[in-house]
């Protein structure tokens, strides 16, 4: 079977937190056969829990909820270069705009990488967008059911 790990697939709440989980090292995660890494949701933003080095927040789609981690400890990372002078960081920089956003009853795109923590399905966040249109949702729910029937789901041809 193919693999959709090189691509952010748009998933519901639902699909995401029923993937099966492969325990490798590190683990990975299957949908009908096709490895998973990264995924894309849409939701509003239910419960926020900001931290030192990290924004951990929960995504309601409506079928469920998607705990989140934002990572803010990148300051931290690189507190240790070699050079004197002060120097930005535009990944920290990103993320501690990202983590404004981050709201609740915002509603937000989150992308980023599937990992495993404590036994439970949450998204280590890549992006974060704050959406304008309440549509958005909407169009979301329309894509991942036709992403589903056409790409992550395919049924073998009859014969």
């Amino acid at each position: 079977m193919g693999s959709l790990h090189l691509v952010h697939i748009k998933l519901l709440a639902a699909d995401l937190l029923s993937l099966t989980c492969r325990h490798t090292s590190p683990p990975s995660f299957v949908r009908c056969g096709r490895t998973v890494a990264r995924v894309e949701i849409v939701g509003v933003v239910v419960s926020r829990d900001r931290r030192d080095k990290f924004l951990r927040f929960l995504v309601d789609d409506g079928t469920g909820c998607v705990p989140c981690v934002l990572w803010l400890n990148h300051q931290y990372l690189n507190a240790n270069r070699s050079s004197g002078a002060s120097e930005s960081d535009p990944t920290a920089e990103m993320a501690l705009k990202m983590s404004e956003v981050v709201n609740l009853g915002a509603l937000l795109r989150v992308r980023g990488r599937i990992v495993l923590y404590r036994g439970a399905i949450q998204i280590t966040v890549r992006d974060v967008v704050l959406e304008k249109n309440p549509n958005v949702e909407v169009l979301h729910w329309l894509q991942c059911v036709s992403m589903a029937k056409e790409c992550y789901d395919p049924r073998p041809p009859s014969a």
